[in-house]
């Protein structure tokens, strides 16, 4: 009888410790689900205040990204009747993809599958990846929201020409600048990149992720100069929110000495956008 209560004993201990072991690794990733998502509100709140921190340097770039989109926005007609005259050239399917995944509910589902693999594997680099993408693409897609109803611009299609605006206008034709689909898809892949340091990777990943503005452009939706503001956004937002998580996480991307910059190129009848890395 000893002999018996002995064994239920030790199979009920086995059990517990087994319950206990359960119970533990949920409680882990409950603990990293609440921080990562504090994580993600904390790191949109911080990319928004980063105006007011800037200096001299910070000032000169803006002003450089805003001369060179009304650079860019003073040949719009030509440049956008250009790309959309092409059109269907382009195959479908790559039409297509450029529109699928710059929409906002296929890029929070890319996302998000992103983190929650990260989060069900314990795995610290694609957590924080996740909490990269959604927190990136959650501050500037907020931001162009605000910016479309503000400048009011006429889409292609309207056709009312690029210099019609009409702030605060509700209808959709009216909600240019910037592209959303080229903020959303170059936030992801500029945050992805980061985690690479071989130029031919980064290249292909950037070239991936400008395809969903470009796509607006052909579309009629967009005007050039609003996809070139809008990749603008997408790197000042994943610089300012990685900068942040490098305070947060072990796992940082932003011990490389190159970054992206954007220059015009101009020639007999031509207007380029070069991205160096």
């Amino acid at each position: 009888m000893r002999y018996l209560v002995l064994t239920f004993l030790f199979f009920l201990s086995i059990q517990s410790y087994g319950q206990s072991k359960k119970l533990d690794t949920i409680d882990t990733r409950w603990k990293m689900l609440t921080y990562d998502i504090g994580n993600v509100f904390t790191g949109v709140g911080y990319s928004y205040t980063r105006p007011f921190h800037w200096k001299g340097k910070q000032w000169a770039d803006f002003g450089t990204v805003v001369g060179g989109t009304g650079l860019v926005y003073l040949f719009d007609d030509n440049t956008s009747r250009f790309i959309r005259n092409n059109r269907e050239g382009v195959p479908r399917w790559l039409r297509d993809y450029g529109e699928l995944y710059g929409s906002p509910e296929n890029n929070y589902i890319a996302t998000t599958g992103v983190y929650l693999t990260g989060l069900f594997l314990k795995d610290e680099k694609l957590r924080r990846t996740g909490v990269l993408l959604i927190a990136s693409a959650t501050s500037a897609g907020l931001l162009q929201q605000v910016l479309k109803s503000v400048v009011g611009r006429a889409r292609p299609l309207a056709e009312l020409g690029k210099d019609t605006f009409d702030p605060f206008n509700s209808s959709r034709n009216f909600h240019s600048f910037p592209s959303g689909h080229a903020i959303l898809a170059f936030t992801n892949a500029y945050a992805i990149a980061k985690q690479f340091k071989n130029p031919w990777i980064k290249a292909g990943i950037y070239t991936v992720g400008a395809i969903p503005g470009i796509s607006r452009v052909w579309d009629g939706q967009h005007w050039f100069s609003d996809m070139v503001f809008a990749f603008a956004i997408s790197i000042a937002t994943v610089e300012s929110i990685d900068r942040y998580l490098d305070s947060k996480y072990d796992q940082k991307y932003n011990n490389q000495s190159k970054k992206v910059s954007w220059n015009l190129t101009f020639g007999p009848g031509q207007l380029g956008l070069n991205l160096r890395f």
